[in-house]
């Protein structure tokens, strides 16, 4: 391990598990454990799957005008968010660009954002440049972050405390676990039902174990996470979105509300607010789309996508085969006008030719608990 290598709280804990360690958004990560990433996958998708997060940026966002405040920096609405309702957001740049994705949760005092990891230093740069005279920007890095994915998630973590079960997706609340304070949303990034935990990191240790001892749950790394948040259907920030990717070109204009929206009362005000409203009502000459194959070869990150003629129309921003569906499976930037589902394409892996279709996503259902 590089001696610059961050921990987290659960590094010992990884190790004693027997995890393949590597470095990851600056930290020491476990990318899987002994029974591997094909085991875990499935794990997760039948049963419960416990990941440290704790290297993703937990923030709060204090003061009277803290919702409006943020609200200057994305295309989302902050301002009417209820009172332990959770809403996913998107940082941009002047371009229209994406700086990073992340969770807001509205709670009783207090905004509470969580940022990807490779992003949080300079995300916190962000809010305390443009926003930290209107509102206190308040870093936790005190606190862990545990996820809890699966359909069974909802099963052993009542066992600590039977309150979670009354939660629904992108809603939160503060729970004691296993005698700990914790923030707890009922959200994750694998298209299952779960939760994530906001654990003080010197309890992080004792709330896993309690976790672990559930017959449900076992440890699972990132490479596990990483095929199950793409056969969900969701974006990797670094890879799918980033600073030359607009909302419209990334397809998530379902994150941007109407009243954000040319015409609605809070419309515009945001950076690259020109340039995403012109896309919304014209369309980008580009989108990410899902592209599937019956192929056994898989395609990854990097790979061009052509027509059969050769012409160049695009390039997998993500790809892996997937444990669920035993098919190749990516996302792509694709010109809009070969981004129809059902367009036959091909990626090209070390100069041979794959042949894939445009495909709806999710590739697999979500299975959120929504009440």
């Amino acid at each position: 391990m590089s001696a610059d290598l961050l921990k987290t709280p659960l590094h010992a804990l990884h190790i004693e598990l027997g995890a393949k360690m590597v470095p990851f958004g600056g930290y020491d990560m476990p990318v899987q454990y002994a029974t591997g990433i094909l085991t875990e996958h499935k794990h997760t998708r039948a049963a419960a799957g416990l990941f440290d997060v704790s290297h993703m940026g937990q923030v709060l966002l204090k003061g009277d005008g803290a919702d409006v405040a943020l609200e200057s920096l994305v295309p989302v609405d902050i301002v009417d968010l209820p009172v332990f309702k959770q809403r996913y957001a998107l940082f941009t740049n002047e371009q229209g660009g994406i700086l990073d994705d992340l969770m807001v949760t509205r709670r009783e005092n207090d905004l509470f954002v969580v940022v990807n990891a490779a992003c949080k230093h300079q995300d916190i740069a962000h809010l305390q440049q443009h926003i930290g005279a209107r509102c206190t920007v308040q870093p936790l890095p005190d606190q862990a972050l545990l996820a809890l994915q699966g359909p069974q998630a909802v099963t052993a973590l009542a066992r600590l405390n039977a309150a979670v079960q009354k939660l629904v997706f992108m809603t939160g609340a503060h729970v004691t676990l296993d005698g700990i304070d914790c923030f707890v949303t009922r959200s994750g990034y694998t298209g299952e039902d779960g939760f994530e935990i906001s654990v003080p990191a010197d309890k992080a240790e004792q709330l896993a174990r309690a976790l672990l001892t559930q017959p449900e749950v076992k440890p699972i790394g990132l490479g596990a996470r990483d095929t199950l948040r793409l056969e969900a259907g969701l974006c990797l920030y670094g890879h799918d979105i980033d600073t030359t990717t607009t909302p419209v070109e990334g397809s998530i204009t379902w994150a941007i509300q109407k009243v954000r929206r040319a015409g609605g009362n809070r419309a515009g005000g945001y950076p690259g607010a020109q340039t995403i409203a012109s896309q919304l009502a014209s369309g980008a000459t580009r989108k990410r789309v899902g592209l599937i194959s019956t192929e056994r070869m898989p395609v990854r990150e990097g790979a061009k996508v052509v027509l059969a003629d050769g012409t160049d129309i695009g390039i997998v921003t993500s790809g892996s085969p997937s444990p669920s569906l035993g098919q190749p499976i990516a996302l792509a930037y694709l010109t809009t006008a070969h981004a129809t589902v059902g367009t036959e394409v091909f990626a090209l892996v070390r100069d041979k030719r794959v042949a894939m279709t445009v495909t709806t996503l999710p590739f697999t259902p979500h299975h959120y608990h929504r009440g």
